[in-house]
């Protein structure tokens, strides 16, 4: 039992990042296949996050009641459909709405893997194997930028979202024919509707707001988040068990250390390949190979994280972790034109240390300190953290590309406006990253 759902959850968390990797190579050729300009482009990454960031703590605590297996099937059928849709697109809108429909498919896996994982695997061995599961990640974030470049280069874009078609269709066999059992701990109790549907509003309202810099929307956003919680606090059932925020120290803090550095770091590589493929002028493929240093990296040195966080207090290891990311991000704050290729690869090399030793020991201090019926939602709130800190991560782009070049093409004559915004968008990850070193040391010890 427990190695099929450790093969299971492995893949199906491989192929979420896969795709979000593979898709932000293909980024700058679907935008000159549909005329977008630099905004509209990344509203296709971002609908994807804005989408899964809505959906994925109702369904986390949906899973906890009617069963994580039978939500996880559910969510990769959505998101394999989905990625039919966006490979026959015809127009923006269609591309777009696509990947809403993808979002929606990653939220119920990503909500339910960690906690299948977490349900059969005990407390001695969870580092090991979440750290596994990370690792799972991250080998699909390094081989998406090399094969979403040659899939790109050779065929089309449209080949990187229809490869995931059969992937899916493999996974969903896998799971019907290994995954075996059921895990509801939460069975018999209310699933919170209302809840559900005011902290979509809060979410959707607010994250728009932040990405469109609109401040009514962001206040409307704020408000309904605050209605939320005291709403969430009174009801007999939460969608959101407010109270694990309240008297537990070690979930709250760590959640907070994920927040900022998700936000930090997810736009290393949308910079990075717009920056290797219209300043360098290098090909896809060619910037795939050099983006997968990085994620390659972690993938080798997740496993060790998660098992030394069996060993060592997760706040060590994470926090020492979260400050290698902000000295990469600093480096990377004095890109010029000519800097050398060895250079971005020897620091997207210390960028993959820094995740790697951030990531597994923190979900293992996440969801080592909550009970088992709780783990759901703690793994639903541990993904919309990322989710969320993602999307302000591409919100904090978008506003600096706003403020530097406008809403026009990336052409030869700004250029250089859009270094200067690249490297204004590292320096503001550095400083958030920092931030996030004492975060995740305040969460305190879990042994």
């Amino acid at each position: 039992m427990k190695r099929s759902a450790l093969i299971v959850t492995t893949i199906s968390s491989f192929l979420i990042p896969f795709a979000a990797s593979s898709v932000n190579i293909a980024l700058p050729t679907i935008g000159k296949d549909f005329s977008m300009d630099a905004i509209t482009m990344n509203w296709v990454a971002t609908a994807f996050l804005l989408s899964t960031a809505v959906f994925l703590v109702p369904i986390g605590r949906l899973a906890d009641i009617k069963g994580r297996k039978r939500i996880f099937l559910f969510g990769i059928s959505i998101f394999t459909l989905a990625s039919l849709f966006c490979g026959i697109s015809t127009s923006t809108k269609m591309l777009i709405a696509s990947r809403v429909f993808q979002g929606l498919g990653a939220s119920m896996i990503f909500s339910t893997s960690v906690a299948i994982l977490t349900s059969v695997y005990p407390i001695s061995e969870r580092g090991k194997v979440l750290g596994i599961n990370v690792a799972s990640v991250y080998t699909g974030l390094s081989m998406g930028p090399f094969f979403g470049g040659f899939l790109t280069q050779s065929f089309s874009w449209r080949s990187v979202f229809l490869v995931m078609v059969p992937l899916g269709i493999f996974v969903i066999i896998l799971s019907l024919w290994k995954l075996k059992g059921e895990w509801a701990d939460a069975k018999g109790e209310r699933f919170d509707f209302s809840g559900s549907i005011l902290y979509g509003l809060a979410l959707v309202i607010l994250l728009l707001g932040i990405s469109e810099i609109s401040k009514p929307l962001i206040l409307i956003g704020s408000f309904l988040l605050v209605i939320f919680i005291v709403y969430e606090g009174k009801t007999r059932s939460p969608v959101l068990h407010v109270e694990l925020f309240k008297r537990n120290i070690t979930f709250t803090f760590s959640n907070l250390a994920a927040l900022l550095h998700y936000s930090a770091t997810f736009g290393i590589t949308f910079l990075l390949s717009l920056y290797l493929q219209y300043i360098k002028a290098l090909t896809p493929q060619e910037a795939g190979i050099i983006l997968v240093s990085q994620p390659a990296v972690q993938a080798l040195l997740s496993p060790l994280a998660g098992w030394l966080s069996d060993r060592v207090e997760p706040r060590v290891v994470a926090s020492s972790g979260m400050g290698i990311t902000a000295l990469g991000l600093f480096i990377f704050s004095s890109l010029r034109e000519n800097t050398p290729l060895g250079f971005i690869i020897g620091n997207l090399v210390l960028l993959g240390t820094g995740f790697a030793l951030f990531s597994s020991p923190n979900t293992n201090a996440i969801m080592s300190s909550v009970e088992r019926r709780y783990y759901g939602t703690a793994s639903a709130m541990l993904a919309t953290m990322r989710v969320i800190g993602q999307t302000l991560s591409m919100a904090i782009i978008m506003i600096i590309f706003a403020v530097y070049m406008g809403k026009v093409e990336i052409a030869p004559q700004i250029h250089e406006i859009f270094i200067k915004s690249l490297r204004v968008c590292f320096t503001i990850f550095s400083l958030i990253c920092l931030i996030g070193i004492f975060a995740s040391i305040a969460r305190g010890k879990i042994r």
